[in-house]
């Protein structure tokens, strides 16, 4: 790894689709959020090795609608320092609360998020059936509910 550098795109910016789609199953499905989200990038010399979109889902509530890492780069903090930044963009923007959402099957991502001090909020029942043409399976398991997780920030 050289130096890592993490910035926010501007909204002139190609839209990074190949690293959102490591975390989101359709480029539809992003086109949900993406055009209203703040989308960071953390780059390693010239190659784009994670992306961040946040959401805001109120003047209190931020929501991480996407957070994804390239294979290459897995399994070495990375995550880790997204969280850490989005918490960041967070606390500067005054934010209370941080949001995220990720699938029932999504053991190692509610792993991910209670390490990084998140807590499960709710559940949004047959998220994935309702919002996706078809089925979607995630470690043998179809995908069904959604998962809400939630970071305090104040």
């Amino acid at each position: 790894m050289e130096e890592l550098t993490f910035k926010k795109i501007d909204s002139g910016s190609e839209i990074p689709y190949e690293l959102l789609l490591l975390a989101d199953e359709t480029a539809e499905a992003i086109d949900q959020y993406i055009f209203n989200s703040d989308i960071y990038l953390l780059v390693d010399g010239k190659q784009k090795v994670a992306v961040m979109a946040l959401y805001k889902n109120s003047d209190i509530e931020l929501e991480i609608k996407n957070i994804a890492v390239i294979e290459a780069y897995r399994s070495k903090g990375i995550g880790s320092i997204l969280i850490q930044k989005a918490k960041e963009i967070a606390k500067e923007n005054h934010y209370k609360t941080m949001t995220v959402g990720t699938s029932d099957t999504g053991f190692q991502q509610i792993r991910f998020y209670e390490k990084n001090g998140f807590i499960k909020k709710g559940i949004r029942k047959n998220f994935f059936v309702e919002n996706y043409p078809s089925p979607i399976y995630e470690n043998g398991l179809q995908m069904r509910d959604m998962i809400i997780l939630e970071y305090t920030l104040f």
